[in-house]
């Protein structure tokens, strides 16, 4: 992305060192989800610099986002039922998203040293929300331009946008890719979803109608 490499303290660099270590013994059998988490937190980092946000957050919250692809699909709908996670329809609709959310309820207790605000980023990375922090931001967003996602006419258009347009705008343009990924495929689309996609559209026209009153 063109940015300077942030500059990490000793704590910092030996927990990255950590996690990284520890990701590789937990995805040890799925070597490309490997590449993609470790890409995630790249691609995390250098948009963090970008924008504004805590990097080592960033690459941290990237390198554990996928934490619970090393699950069967079977297990991870079951720990979602057994964690009582409930996103009001029947779970297998939506396993796609369940990891991120299963990880983000687990992960505190494997490191309870990392602040909260790197797992409510992992657990949101799949579903999105309204209001987003910018952390959620970087994560959502760099798990659908790392460098490994095969190219997409919406994937580029996201890509093309970094550093050149707000984060929000970012994050906006990669929920609408998701939503149209998932649609063009004849998938099951989360309720969820449209009620943030409806939300973020609402708000964003009333931005706009508010810019051309002034």
């Amino acid at each position: 992305m063109g940015v300077l490499l942030p500059h990490y303290d000793s704590d910092q660099l030996a927990t990255i060192e950590r996690l990284e270590r520890d990701l590789r013994r937990q995805l040890s059998k799925k070597p490309g989800r490997l590449a993609h988490s470790l890409s995630v937190a790249d691609t995390a980092e250098g948009l963090a610099v970008t924008y504004g946000v805590d990097p080592y957050l960033a690459r941290i919250s990237g390198i554990l986002h996928d934490w619970c692809k090393a699950l069967s699909r079977e297990d991870v709908v079951k720990r979602a039922t057994e964690l009582g996670i409930d996103l009001g329809v029947d779970p297998w609709l939506v396993q796609p998203l369940l990891h991120g959310i299963v990880a983000a309820e687990e992960l505190p207790e494997i490191y309870p040293d990392l602040p909260p605000e790197v797992f409510r980023a992992i657990r949101l990375h799949t579903t999105g929300a309204i209001d987003m922090t910018p952390l959620d931001m970087v994560v959502f967003v760099a798990d659908g331009i790392e460098p490994l996602r095969p190219s997409s006419e919406g994937i580029e258009r996201v890509r093309l946008l970094v550093g050149a347009a707000p984060l929000a705008d970012l994050y906006w343009e990669s929920l609408v890719g998701g939503i149209v990924y998932v649609i063009e495929g004849g998938r099951y689309l989360y309720p969820g979803t449209i009620e943030i996609y409806n939300a973020l559209a609402l708000r964003r026209g009333g931005d706009a109608a508010d810019a051309q009153k002034n």
